[in-house]
C-alpha cells in the first residue's frame, strides 16, 4: 500500500474536526487588514477621480465645468479598476508598493478618461479634454494610493509570518522584514529543519503539525522557503498550507539567478519558464544611453546653482580642492574617475589606516560618523548631494543614472566568476542596492541584488528606481557611510 502524502495525511486529520477544509477562512485580524487596504485604496481612487475632474477645469484652455454628476462615473472607474485587479494584490504580497502597479494605473486611467471624452461626445456638451484629465488622474492616483497604504501600514497590526524551513531561510526572511518597516509583518517562528542555527527557541513544532501551529500562534502568511529537510515536496506544503486559509509565499532559489523576467510558456498543457538573455541587447543599452544624456542633462542644467553654492560652500569652510576623484571599476571592468564633492578634510587617506579598529563593513571600509569628515561634508553625505557630480561622469559615458554601485579597486578584487557580471553594465549613480540602504545590505546580498538586475533590466525597473531614490533621500536615510577617502 503507498505511503499517504504530507497533504493527504494532514487533510485527513483536518477533515476530522467539526470546520471542513472548504470552509476554512483566513484569521479574523487578516480579513480585517484587507478589508481596511481595499477600503483605503477605493477610498484614495474617489479623491483622486474628483480632484482630477475639478482640476481640469481650473486648466486656462478648459471650457469644462465642475458638476456632481462626476459622481455617476466613480462606480464605473471601480469597475475598471477591479478588472486590472488594483484592488486585489495587496492581500497576497508583502511589498505593498504603488510604484508596481503604476502600469495598470495608467491604463485604468487613459480608458477611464476615454470614456467620459466619449460620453460628452455624444451629448455635444464640449469642454473635454481627455490627456490632460488622463495625465491629472494618473499622477493623483500614484499619490493617493501611496498616502492609502502609507497610512494602513501604521493603523493596521503587524502581519504574522511563520517560515517553513530552516533556521538560515528563517533568519533571512526575519533580517528581510525587520529592514523595511513598510512591510508590516513580523517573524513569527518557522516549521520544519533541525533545532540548530538561527532562534532555535523559534522551532515551532514540524510540518505535519502545521495546521495545528497556525492555529495556536494566530498565523497569517506562511513563507516556503526553498529547501525542506524530511518535509515532502514543496507543492505538497503550498497546498496544505492554502487549506489552512492563511496567505502563503515561495522563496524559490531558481528566482536568485532570473529573476522575474520570465515568460510562461505551454507545451502541451505543461508550464515552462522561458528564461530571456542575460543582459542588455544592443537596443536596450542604446535605449538606457539615450535616456541618460536626456534626462542627466536637463538634471544637470536645473541643479546647476546647487551646484556652484556647494562648490563656494566648500571652498569657504575648508582647504583643499571642490572635487574629489576617485578610481572606480566600471563596464566590463575598465576603471574611470568618478567625481564627487568632497567632504573630508584634506589629507584624509594618510588617516586611513588609523581608522581600521572602526571600520563596520568588513572587507569594505565604511564608518559611521567618520572624524575626517566636514559639518559640510556631513550634510552633504547625508542628503547625496556628495553625488551630483557623477551627473558628469553620466555624460561622459562612464556612469549611468542607475545601475550597480561602482566599486573601489579594492573592493573589486574581492569579486570573482558569476559575481562580475555586474559589471555587464554601467555603474549608476543610483540604484537597487543604494534605495535598499546600502550600509544595511550584506554584501553577499548586493552580488545577488546587481546580478538580478542586469538580468532583469527595463526601462520601467529605471523609471522604479528613481523615483524611490527621491523619497529616499529626502528620508534622510541616507548613512553617512565613508565608503572613500575624500
Amino acid at each position: 500500500m503507498p505511503e499517504m502524502s504530507l497533504t493527504d495525511r494532514t487533510l485527513a486529520a483536518i477533515g476530522a474536526v467539526e470546520l471542513p477544509v472548504e470552509q476554512l477562512e483566513s484569521p479574523t485580524q487578516a480579513r480585517r487588514r484587507d478589508t481596511v487596504g481595499r477600503l483605503a485604496l477605493a477610498g484614495a481612487d474617489v479623491a483622486a477621480v474628483v480632484l482630477a475632474t475639478f482640476a481640469v477645469t481650473l486648466l486656462p484652455f478648459s471650457e469644462a465645468e465642475f458638476t456632481p454628476w462626476v459622481i455617476a462615473f466613480l462606480p464605473f472607474y471601480a469597475l475598471l479598476a477591479k478588472m486590472a485587479g488594483l484592488y486585489d494584490r495587496d492581500q497576497f504580497v508583502l511589498h505593498k508598493t504603488t510604484l508596481d502597479e503604476a502600469p495598470r494605473l495608467v491604463a485604468t486611467a487613459a480608458i477611464f478618461a476615454l470614456a467620459i471624452e466619449g460620453v460628452q461626445a455624444i451629448q455635444y456638451t464640449g469642454g473635454s479634454h481627455p490627456l490632460p484629465l488622463w495625465a491629472i488622474l494618473t499622477v493623483g492616483m500614484i499619490v493617493t494610493r501611496a498616502l492609502a497604504r502609507f497610512v494602513v501600514v501604521r493603523i493596521t497590526a503587524s502581519e504574522r509570518v511563520l517560515v517553513i524551513g530552516d533556521a538560515d531561510a528563517t533568519a533571512l526572511v526575519r533580517r528581510k522584514l525587520n529592514a523595511d518597516p513598510s512591510l508590516n509583518a513580523t517573524v513569527v517562528g518557522r516549521v520544519g529543519g533541525d533545532l540548530g542555527g538561527d532562534r532555535p527557541d523559534k522551532l515551532l513544532g514540524t510540518i505535519d503539525e502545521l495546521p495545528a501551529v497556525i492555529e495556536r500562534h494566530g498565523i497569517e502568511r506562511v513563507v516556503v522557503a526553498p529547501v525542506q529537510e524530511g518535509g515532502g515536496d514543496v507543492v505538497d506544503i503550498v497546498r496544505l498550507a492554502t487549506a489552512c486559509g492563511v496567505r502563503v509565499a515561495v522563496l524559490p532559489r531558481m528566482l536568485e539567478v532570473i529573476g522575474t523576467s520570465v515568460v510562461f510558456d505551454d507545451l502541451g498543457g505543461q508550464v515552462l519558464l522561458a528564461v530571456p538573455g542575460f543582459g542588455l541587447s544592443p537596443s536596450s543599452r542604446l535605449l538606457k544611453r539615450t535616456f541618460d544624456v536626456l534626462v542627466g542633462s536637463v538634471v544637470l542644467v536645473v541643479l546647476s546653482p546647487l551646484l556652484l553654492l556647494i562648490a563656494l560652500g566648500i571652498k569657504l569652510t575648508s582647504s583643499g580642492p571642490v572635487l574629489f576623484r576617485q578610481t572606480r571599476v566600471g563596464r566590463h571592468g575598465r576603471e574611470f574617475q568618478m567625481l564627487k564633492f568632497r567632504t573630508m578634510l584634506q589629507g584624509a587617506d594618510e588617516l586611513k589606516h588609523e581608522l581600521t579598529a572602526l571600520n563596520q563593513a568588513a572587507p569594505m571600509f565604511k564608518i559611521a560618523d567618520d572624524p575626517r569628515t566636514t559639518r559640510l561634508g556631513r550634510f552633504l553625505r547625508r542628503r547625496s548631494l556628495d553625488e551630483l557630480p557623477q551627473l558628469i561622469n553620466v555624460l561622459r559615458g562612464d556612469m549611468s543614472l542607475v545601475g550597480p554601485r561602482p566599486l573601489v579597486t579594492e573592493e573589486d578584487r574581492l569579486f570573482s566568476g558569476w559575481e562580475r557580471r555586474r559589471y555587464h553594465v554601467a555603474p549608476g549613480v543610483t540604484g537597487p542596492w543604494q534605495i535598499l540602504g546600502s550600509s544595511r545590505v550584506p554584501m553577499a546580498d548586493m552580488v545577488t541584488i546587481d546580478y538580478l538586475y542586469c538580468a532583469n533590466w527595463s526601462m520601467w525597473l529605471d523609471a522604479k528606481i528613481l523615483a524611490r531614490t527621491i523619497p529616499y533621500v529626502l528620508s534622510r536615510r541616507s548613512p553617512e557611510f565613508s565608503v572613500r577617502n575624500d
